[in-house]
């Protein structure tokens, strides 16, 4: 394919960004040519008109993220979900989505090649654009959209099972979810963009990590550390799918407060997040490592008063005059896609502050209201949810009747579940909650 027939394939498919491309570790690692633009700019730049590249650079990705220039330098690198990936590598960062196209419901994953992306310095001064074209071919993936269209009915049934299944926890029936659109739930659920394709898992847990989680206390909750609550208010993203923006935006309301012992308690903007943030889809969906990290770190976060939330996609109306909080050092627990476990989310947690994470909601989860929540494997065939990732922030984590759970910030107000939270089991990868936890700091 000639050179500019690519480019202007690659500037048609980024319009088309409300849905995710599906692209794996096997997919991704192998070696690629970044075709990057000219540099000198700041992050201001828009890469949908790239232009013609002037430079290139050779990079082998290596299983689980190790990456090796053609110079033989070495540097980091670690997949985003199913949505693309980053390296790290002589002192500048590429990201980019993997490229896919749709046709009316049918989606596929072009994971050998890259939509425009972003190539900055370390230090975020020089900006370039660039794409990424993998030197080995991967077969076109194919799935289908599904458009849930029909609206949710109440089913007591359902309910009644779900309590007689298990006594961990209580499920309850919510009378607002009557008659509301399924594509509204699937929102609060993550959004289209945050469809789960397969099965998410933690890492073993070492026998060196368990020996030093062993270390730390066995009850622990950032709400109530020598009677001060480090955890900002629980809020509610209504049918937006943003729950990526307001989990990543907890965090960093969390650690700044960490920091500063309470001094300071922002509260940070999730629509400047829907509405400005090339690295999501709005309230499509999103991922927290691209939110509460990079784009904390490459951009900054503003206080909800420079733009309140408004639960719909929009033009970016951010108050430009808005100072920004920064944040650094973002990463996946365990340092890259897939090396989280509960023990090093225990030991992140209580050295460093709450973390996000994503876990797949069910069918079941939707009606929790108190206690120590397990999947029960039953399905709601009145209103059958798709699999989604859901984001959430862990504040903390305990032990009730010799059950381990995490205690999780949820973002759908304070009426739902414990006001607002919910307890999960821990230890056991509870629907892939101990899988990718998101972990950065804010900077002063």
């Amino acid at each position: 394919m000639k050179l500019s027939v690519f480019l202007s394939l690659l500037f048609l498919t980024a319009v088309w960004a409300d849905t995710p491309a599906n692209c794996t570790f096997d997919d991704i690692k192998g070696t690629w040519t970044f075709f990057i633009g000219s540099n000198g700019h700041d992050n201001t730049v828009n890469c949908s008109n790239m232009g013609n590249p002037k430079s290139q650079l050779q990079v082998t990705l290596y299983f689980p993220d190790v990456a090796v220039d053609e110079f033989g330098n070495k540097g980091f690198w670690t997949i985003i979900y199913n949505q693309g990936f980053e390296v790290v590598i002589s002192g500048r960062k590429y990201f980019a989505f993997s490229m896919y196209e749709q046709s009316g419901s049918t989606v596929s994953s072009i994971c050998d090649k890259t939509l425009p992306g972003w190539s900055h310095d370390t230090f975020n001064r020089d900006w370039a654009c660039y794409y990424g074209k993998k030197i080995t071919s991967v077969p076109p993936k194919y799935y289908k959209k599904n458009k849930p269209h029909r609206l949710f009915k109440l089913n007591y049934d359902y309910i009644n099972n779900i309590n007689k299944q298990q006594k961990l926890w209580t499920a309850t029936v919510y009378p607002e979810y009557e008659g509301k659109p399924m594509r509204e739930l699937l929102n609060k659920a993550g959004g289209p963009a945050s469809q789960v394709f397969g099965p998410i898992k933690a890492a073993p847990v070492t026998w060196e990590q368990q020996r030093l989680s062993e270390t730390i206390p066995e009850q622990f909750d950032w709400r109530n550390v020598n009677d001060n609550n480090y955890v900002s208010p629980i809020r509610n993203q209504e049918s937006c799918g943003s729950c990526y923006a307001f989990s990543s935006m907890a965090m960093n309301e969390a650690r700044v407060r960490i920091m500063t012992n309470n001094t300071l308690q922002p509260v940070f903007s999730p629509q400047d997040i829907v509405e400005c943030s090339e690295y999501s889809q709005g309230c499509a969906g999103g991922f927290p490592y691209l939110i509460g990290g990079k784009y904390a770190e490459d951009f900054g976060l503003v206080e909800e008063k420079c733009n309140p939330y408004k639960g719909q996609d929009h033009s970016c109306s951010t108050d430009k005059t808005c100072k920004r909080q920064y944040a650094t050092s973002y990463r996946y627990v365990g340092g890259f896609y897939g090396g989280c476990n509960d023990a090093l989310m225990k030991m992140e947690i209580y050295r460093h502050g709450p973390v996000v994470v994503g876990f797949n909601v069910t069918d079941d989860f939707f009606h929790y209201k108190s206690g120590i929540f397990i999947h029960t494997g039953l399905t709601d065939r009145y209103n059958p949810f798709e699999v989604t990732n859901h984001a959430v922030l862990v504040v903390g984590y305990g032990t009730e009747k010799g059950v381990k759970y995490w205690i999780v910030k949820n973002s759908w107000g304070e009426k739902w579940g414990e006001s607002g939270y919910f307890r999960i089991r821990r230890g056991t990868d509870e629907l892939g909650i101990e899988s990718m936890a998101v972990s950065s700091t804010p900077i002063f």
